[in-house]
């Protein structure tokens, strides 16, 4: 057990910094998001004459705001789980079932990041419809943005969610081993929740 403390208190301390960097960027994104979003709306009816760059500007930025702030739901429990086998289970054969569920889901989050990563370097050559990085104000050029930057946000969510699973793995072999009390438990960020 010595060792699995070892690897799971940095572990854990790296994705606490981590996730709360990802939250206040997913913040950013999500006040972004309503401004752009709130800016078509007036020139697309108030205006009368849309801009074409705010649906696939908000499209970004939501891919970003998910792919930052889901990891912190799925370390905090917060996405829908079905857990009333487990809870009916006694402690030692419900961490066990638990411990299976998240190697299930390591497997799974280990070919998204695969998958991703293919998906990010397809998306270097092509370049979005509409984005542009405005540097003619500047008096460069005007760049259009590359499809990869989009794409990076799901590659980047299943590096943070697998850093999340590894952590939980680890947590999962301490309870079962009988040592849950040496556990700290995992704070709650103060995220708004569903009733």
């Amino acid at each position: 057990m010595p060792v699995l403390a070892a690897i799971l208190t940095p572990l854990g301390a790296v994705n606490v910094w981590t996730l709360a960097l990802g939250r206040a960027v997913a913040l950013c994104a999500l006040a972004a998001m309503v401004a752009v979003i709130l800016l078509q709306v007036w020139y697309r009816y108030v205006m009368g004459a849309a801009l074409p760059w705010p649906d696939e500007a908000a499209r970004f930025l939501m891919l970003w705001m998910t792919g930052l702030a889901a990891p912190t739901a799925y370390r905090q429990s917060g996405f829908v789980a079905i857990d009333m086998v487990r809870d009916l289970l006694p402690g030692r054969l419900a961490s066990i079932l638990a411990l299976m569920l998240l190697a299930m889901s390591l497997c799974v989050l280990v070919l998204g990041i695969q998958l991703g990563w293919d998906h990010v370097q397809s998306g270097w050559l092509f370049n979005s419809s509409s984005l542009r990085l405005p540097l003619d104000l500047v008096g460069g050029s005007s760049v259009r943005l590359k499809l990869a930057w989009m794409y990076m946000s799901v590659w980047v969510c299943m590096v943070l969610l697998t850093s999340v699973n590894v952590e939980l793995i680890l947590r999962e072999i301490v309870r079962i081993g009988g040592r849950a009390d040496a556990l700290s438990p995992i704070r709650h960020a103060d995220l708004p929740e569903a009733e």
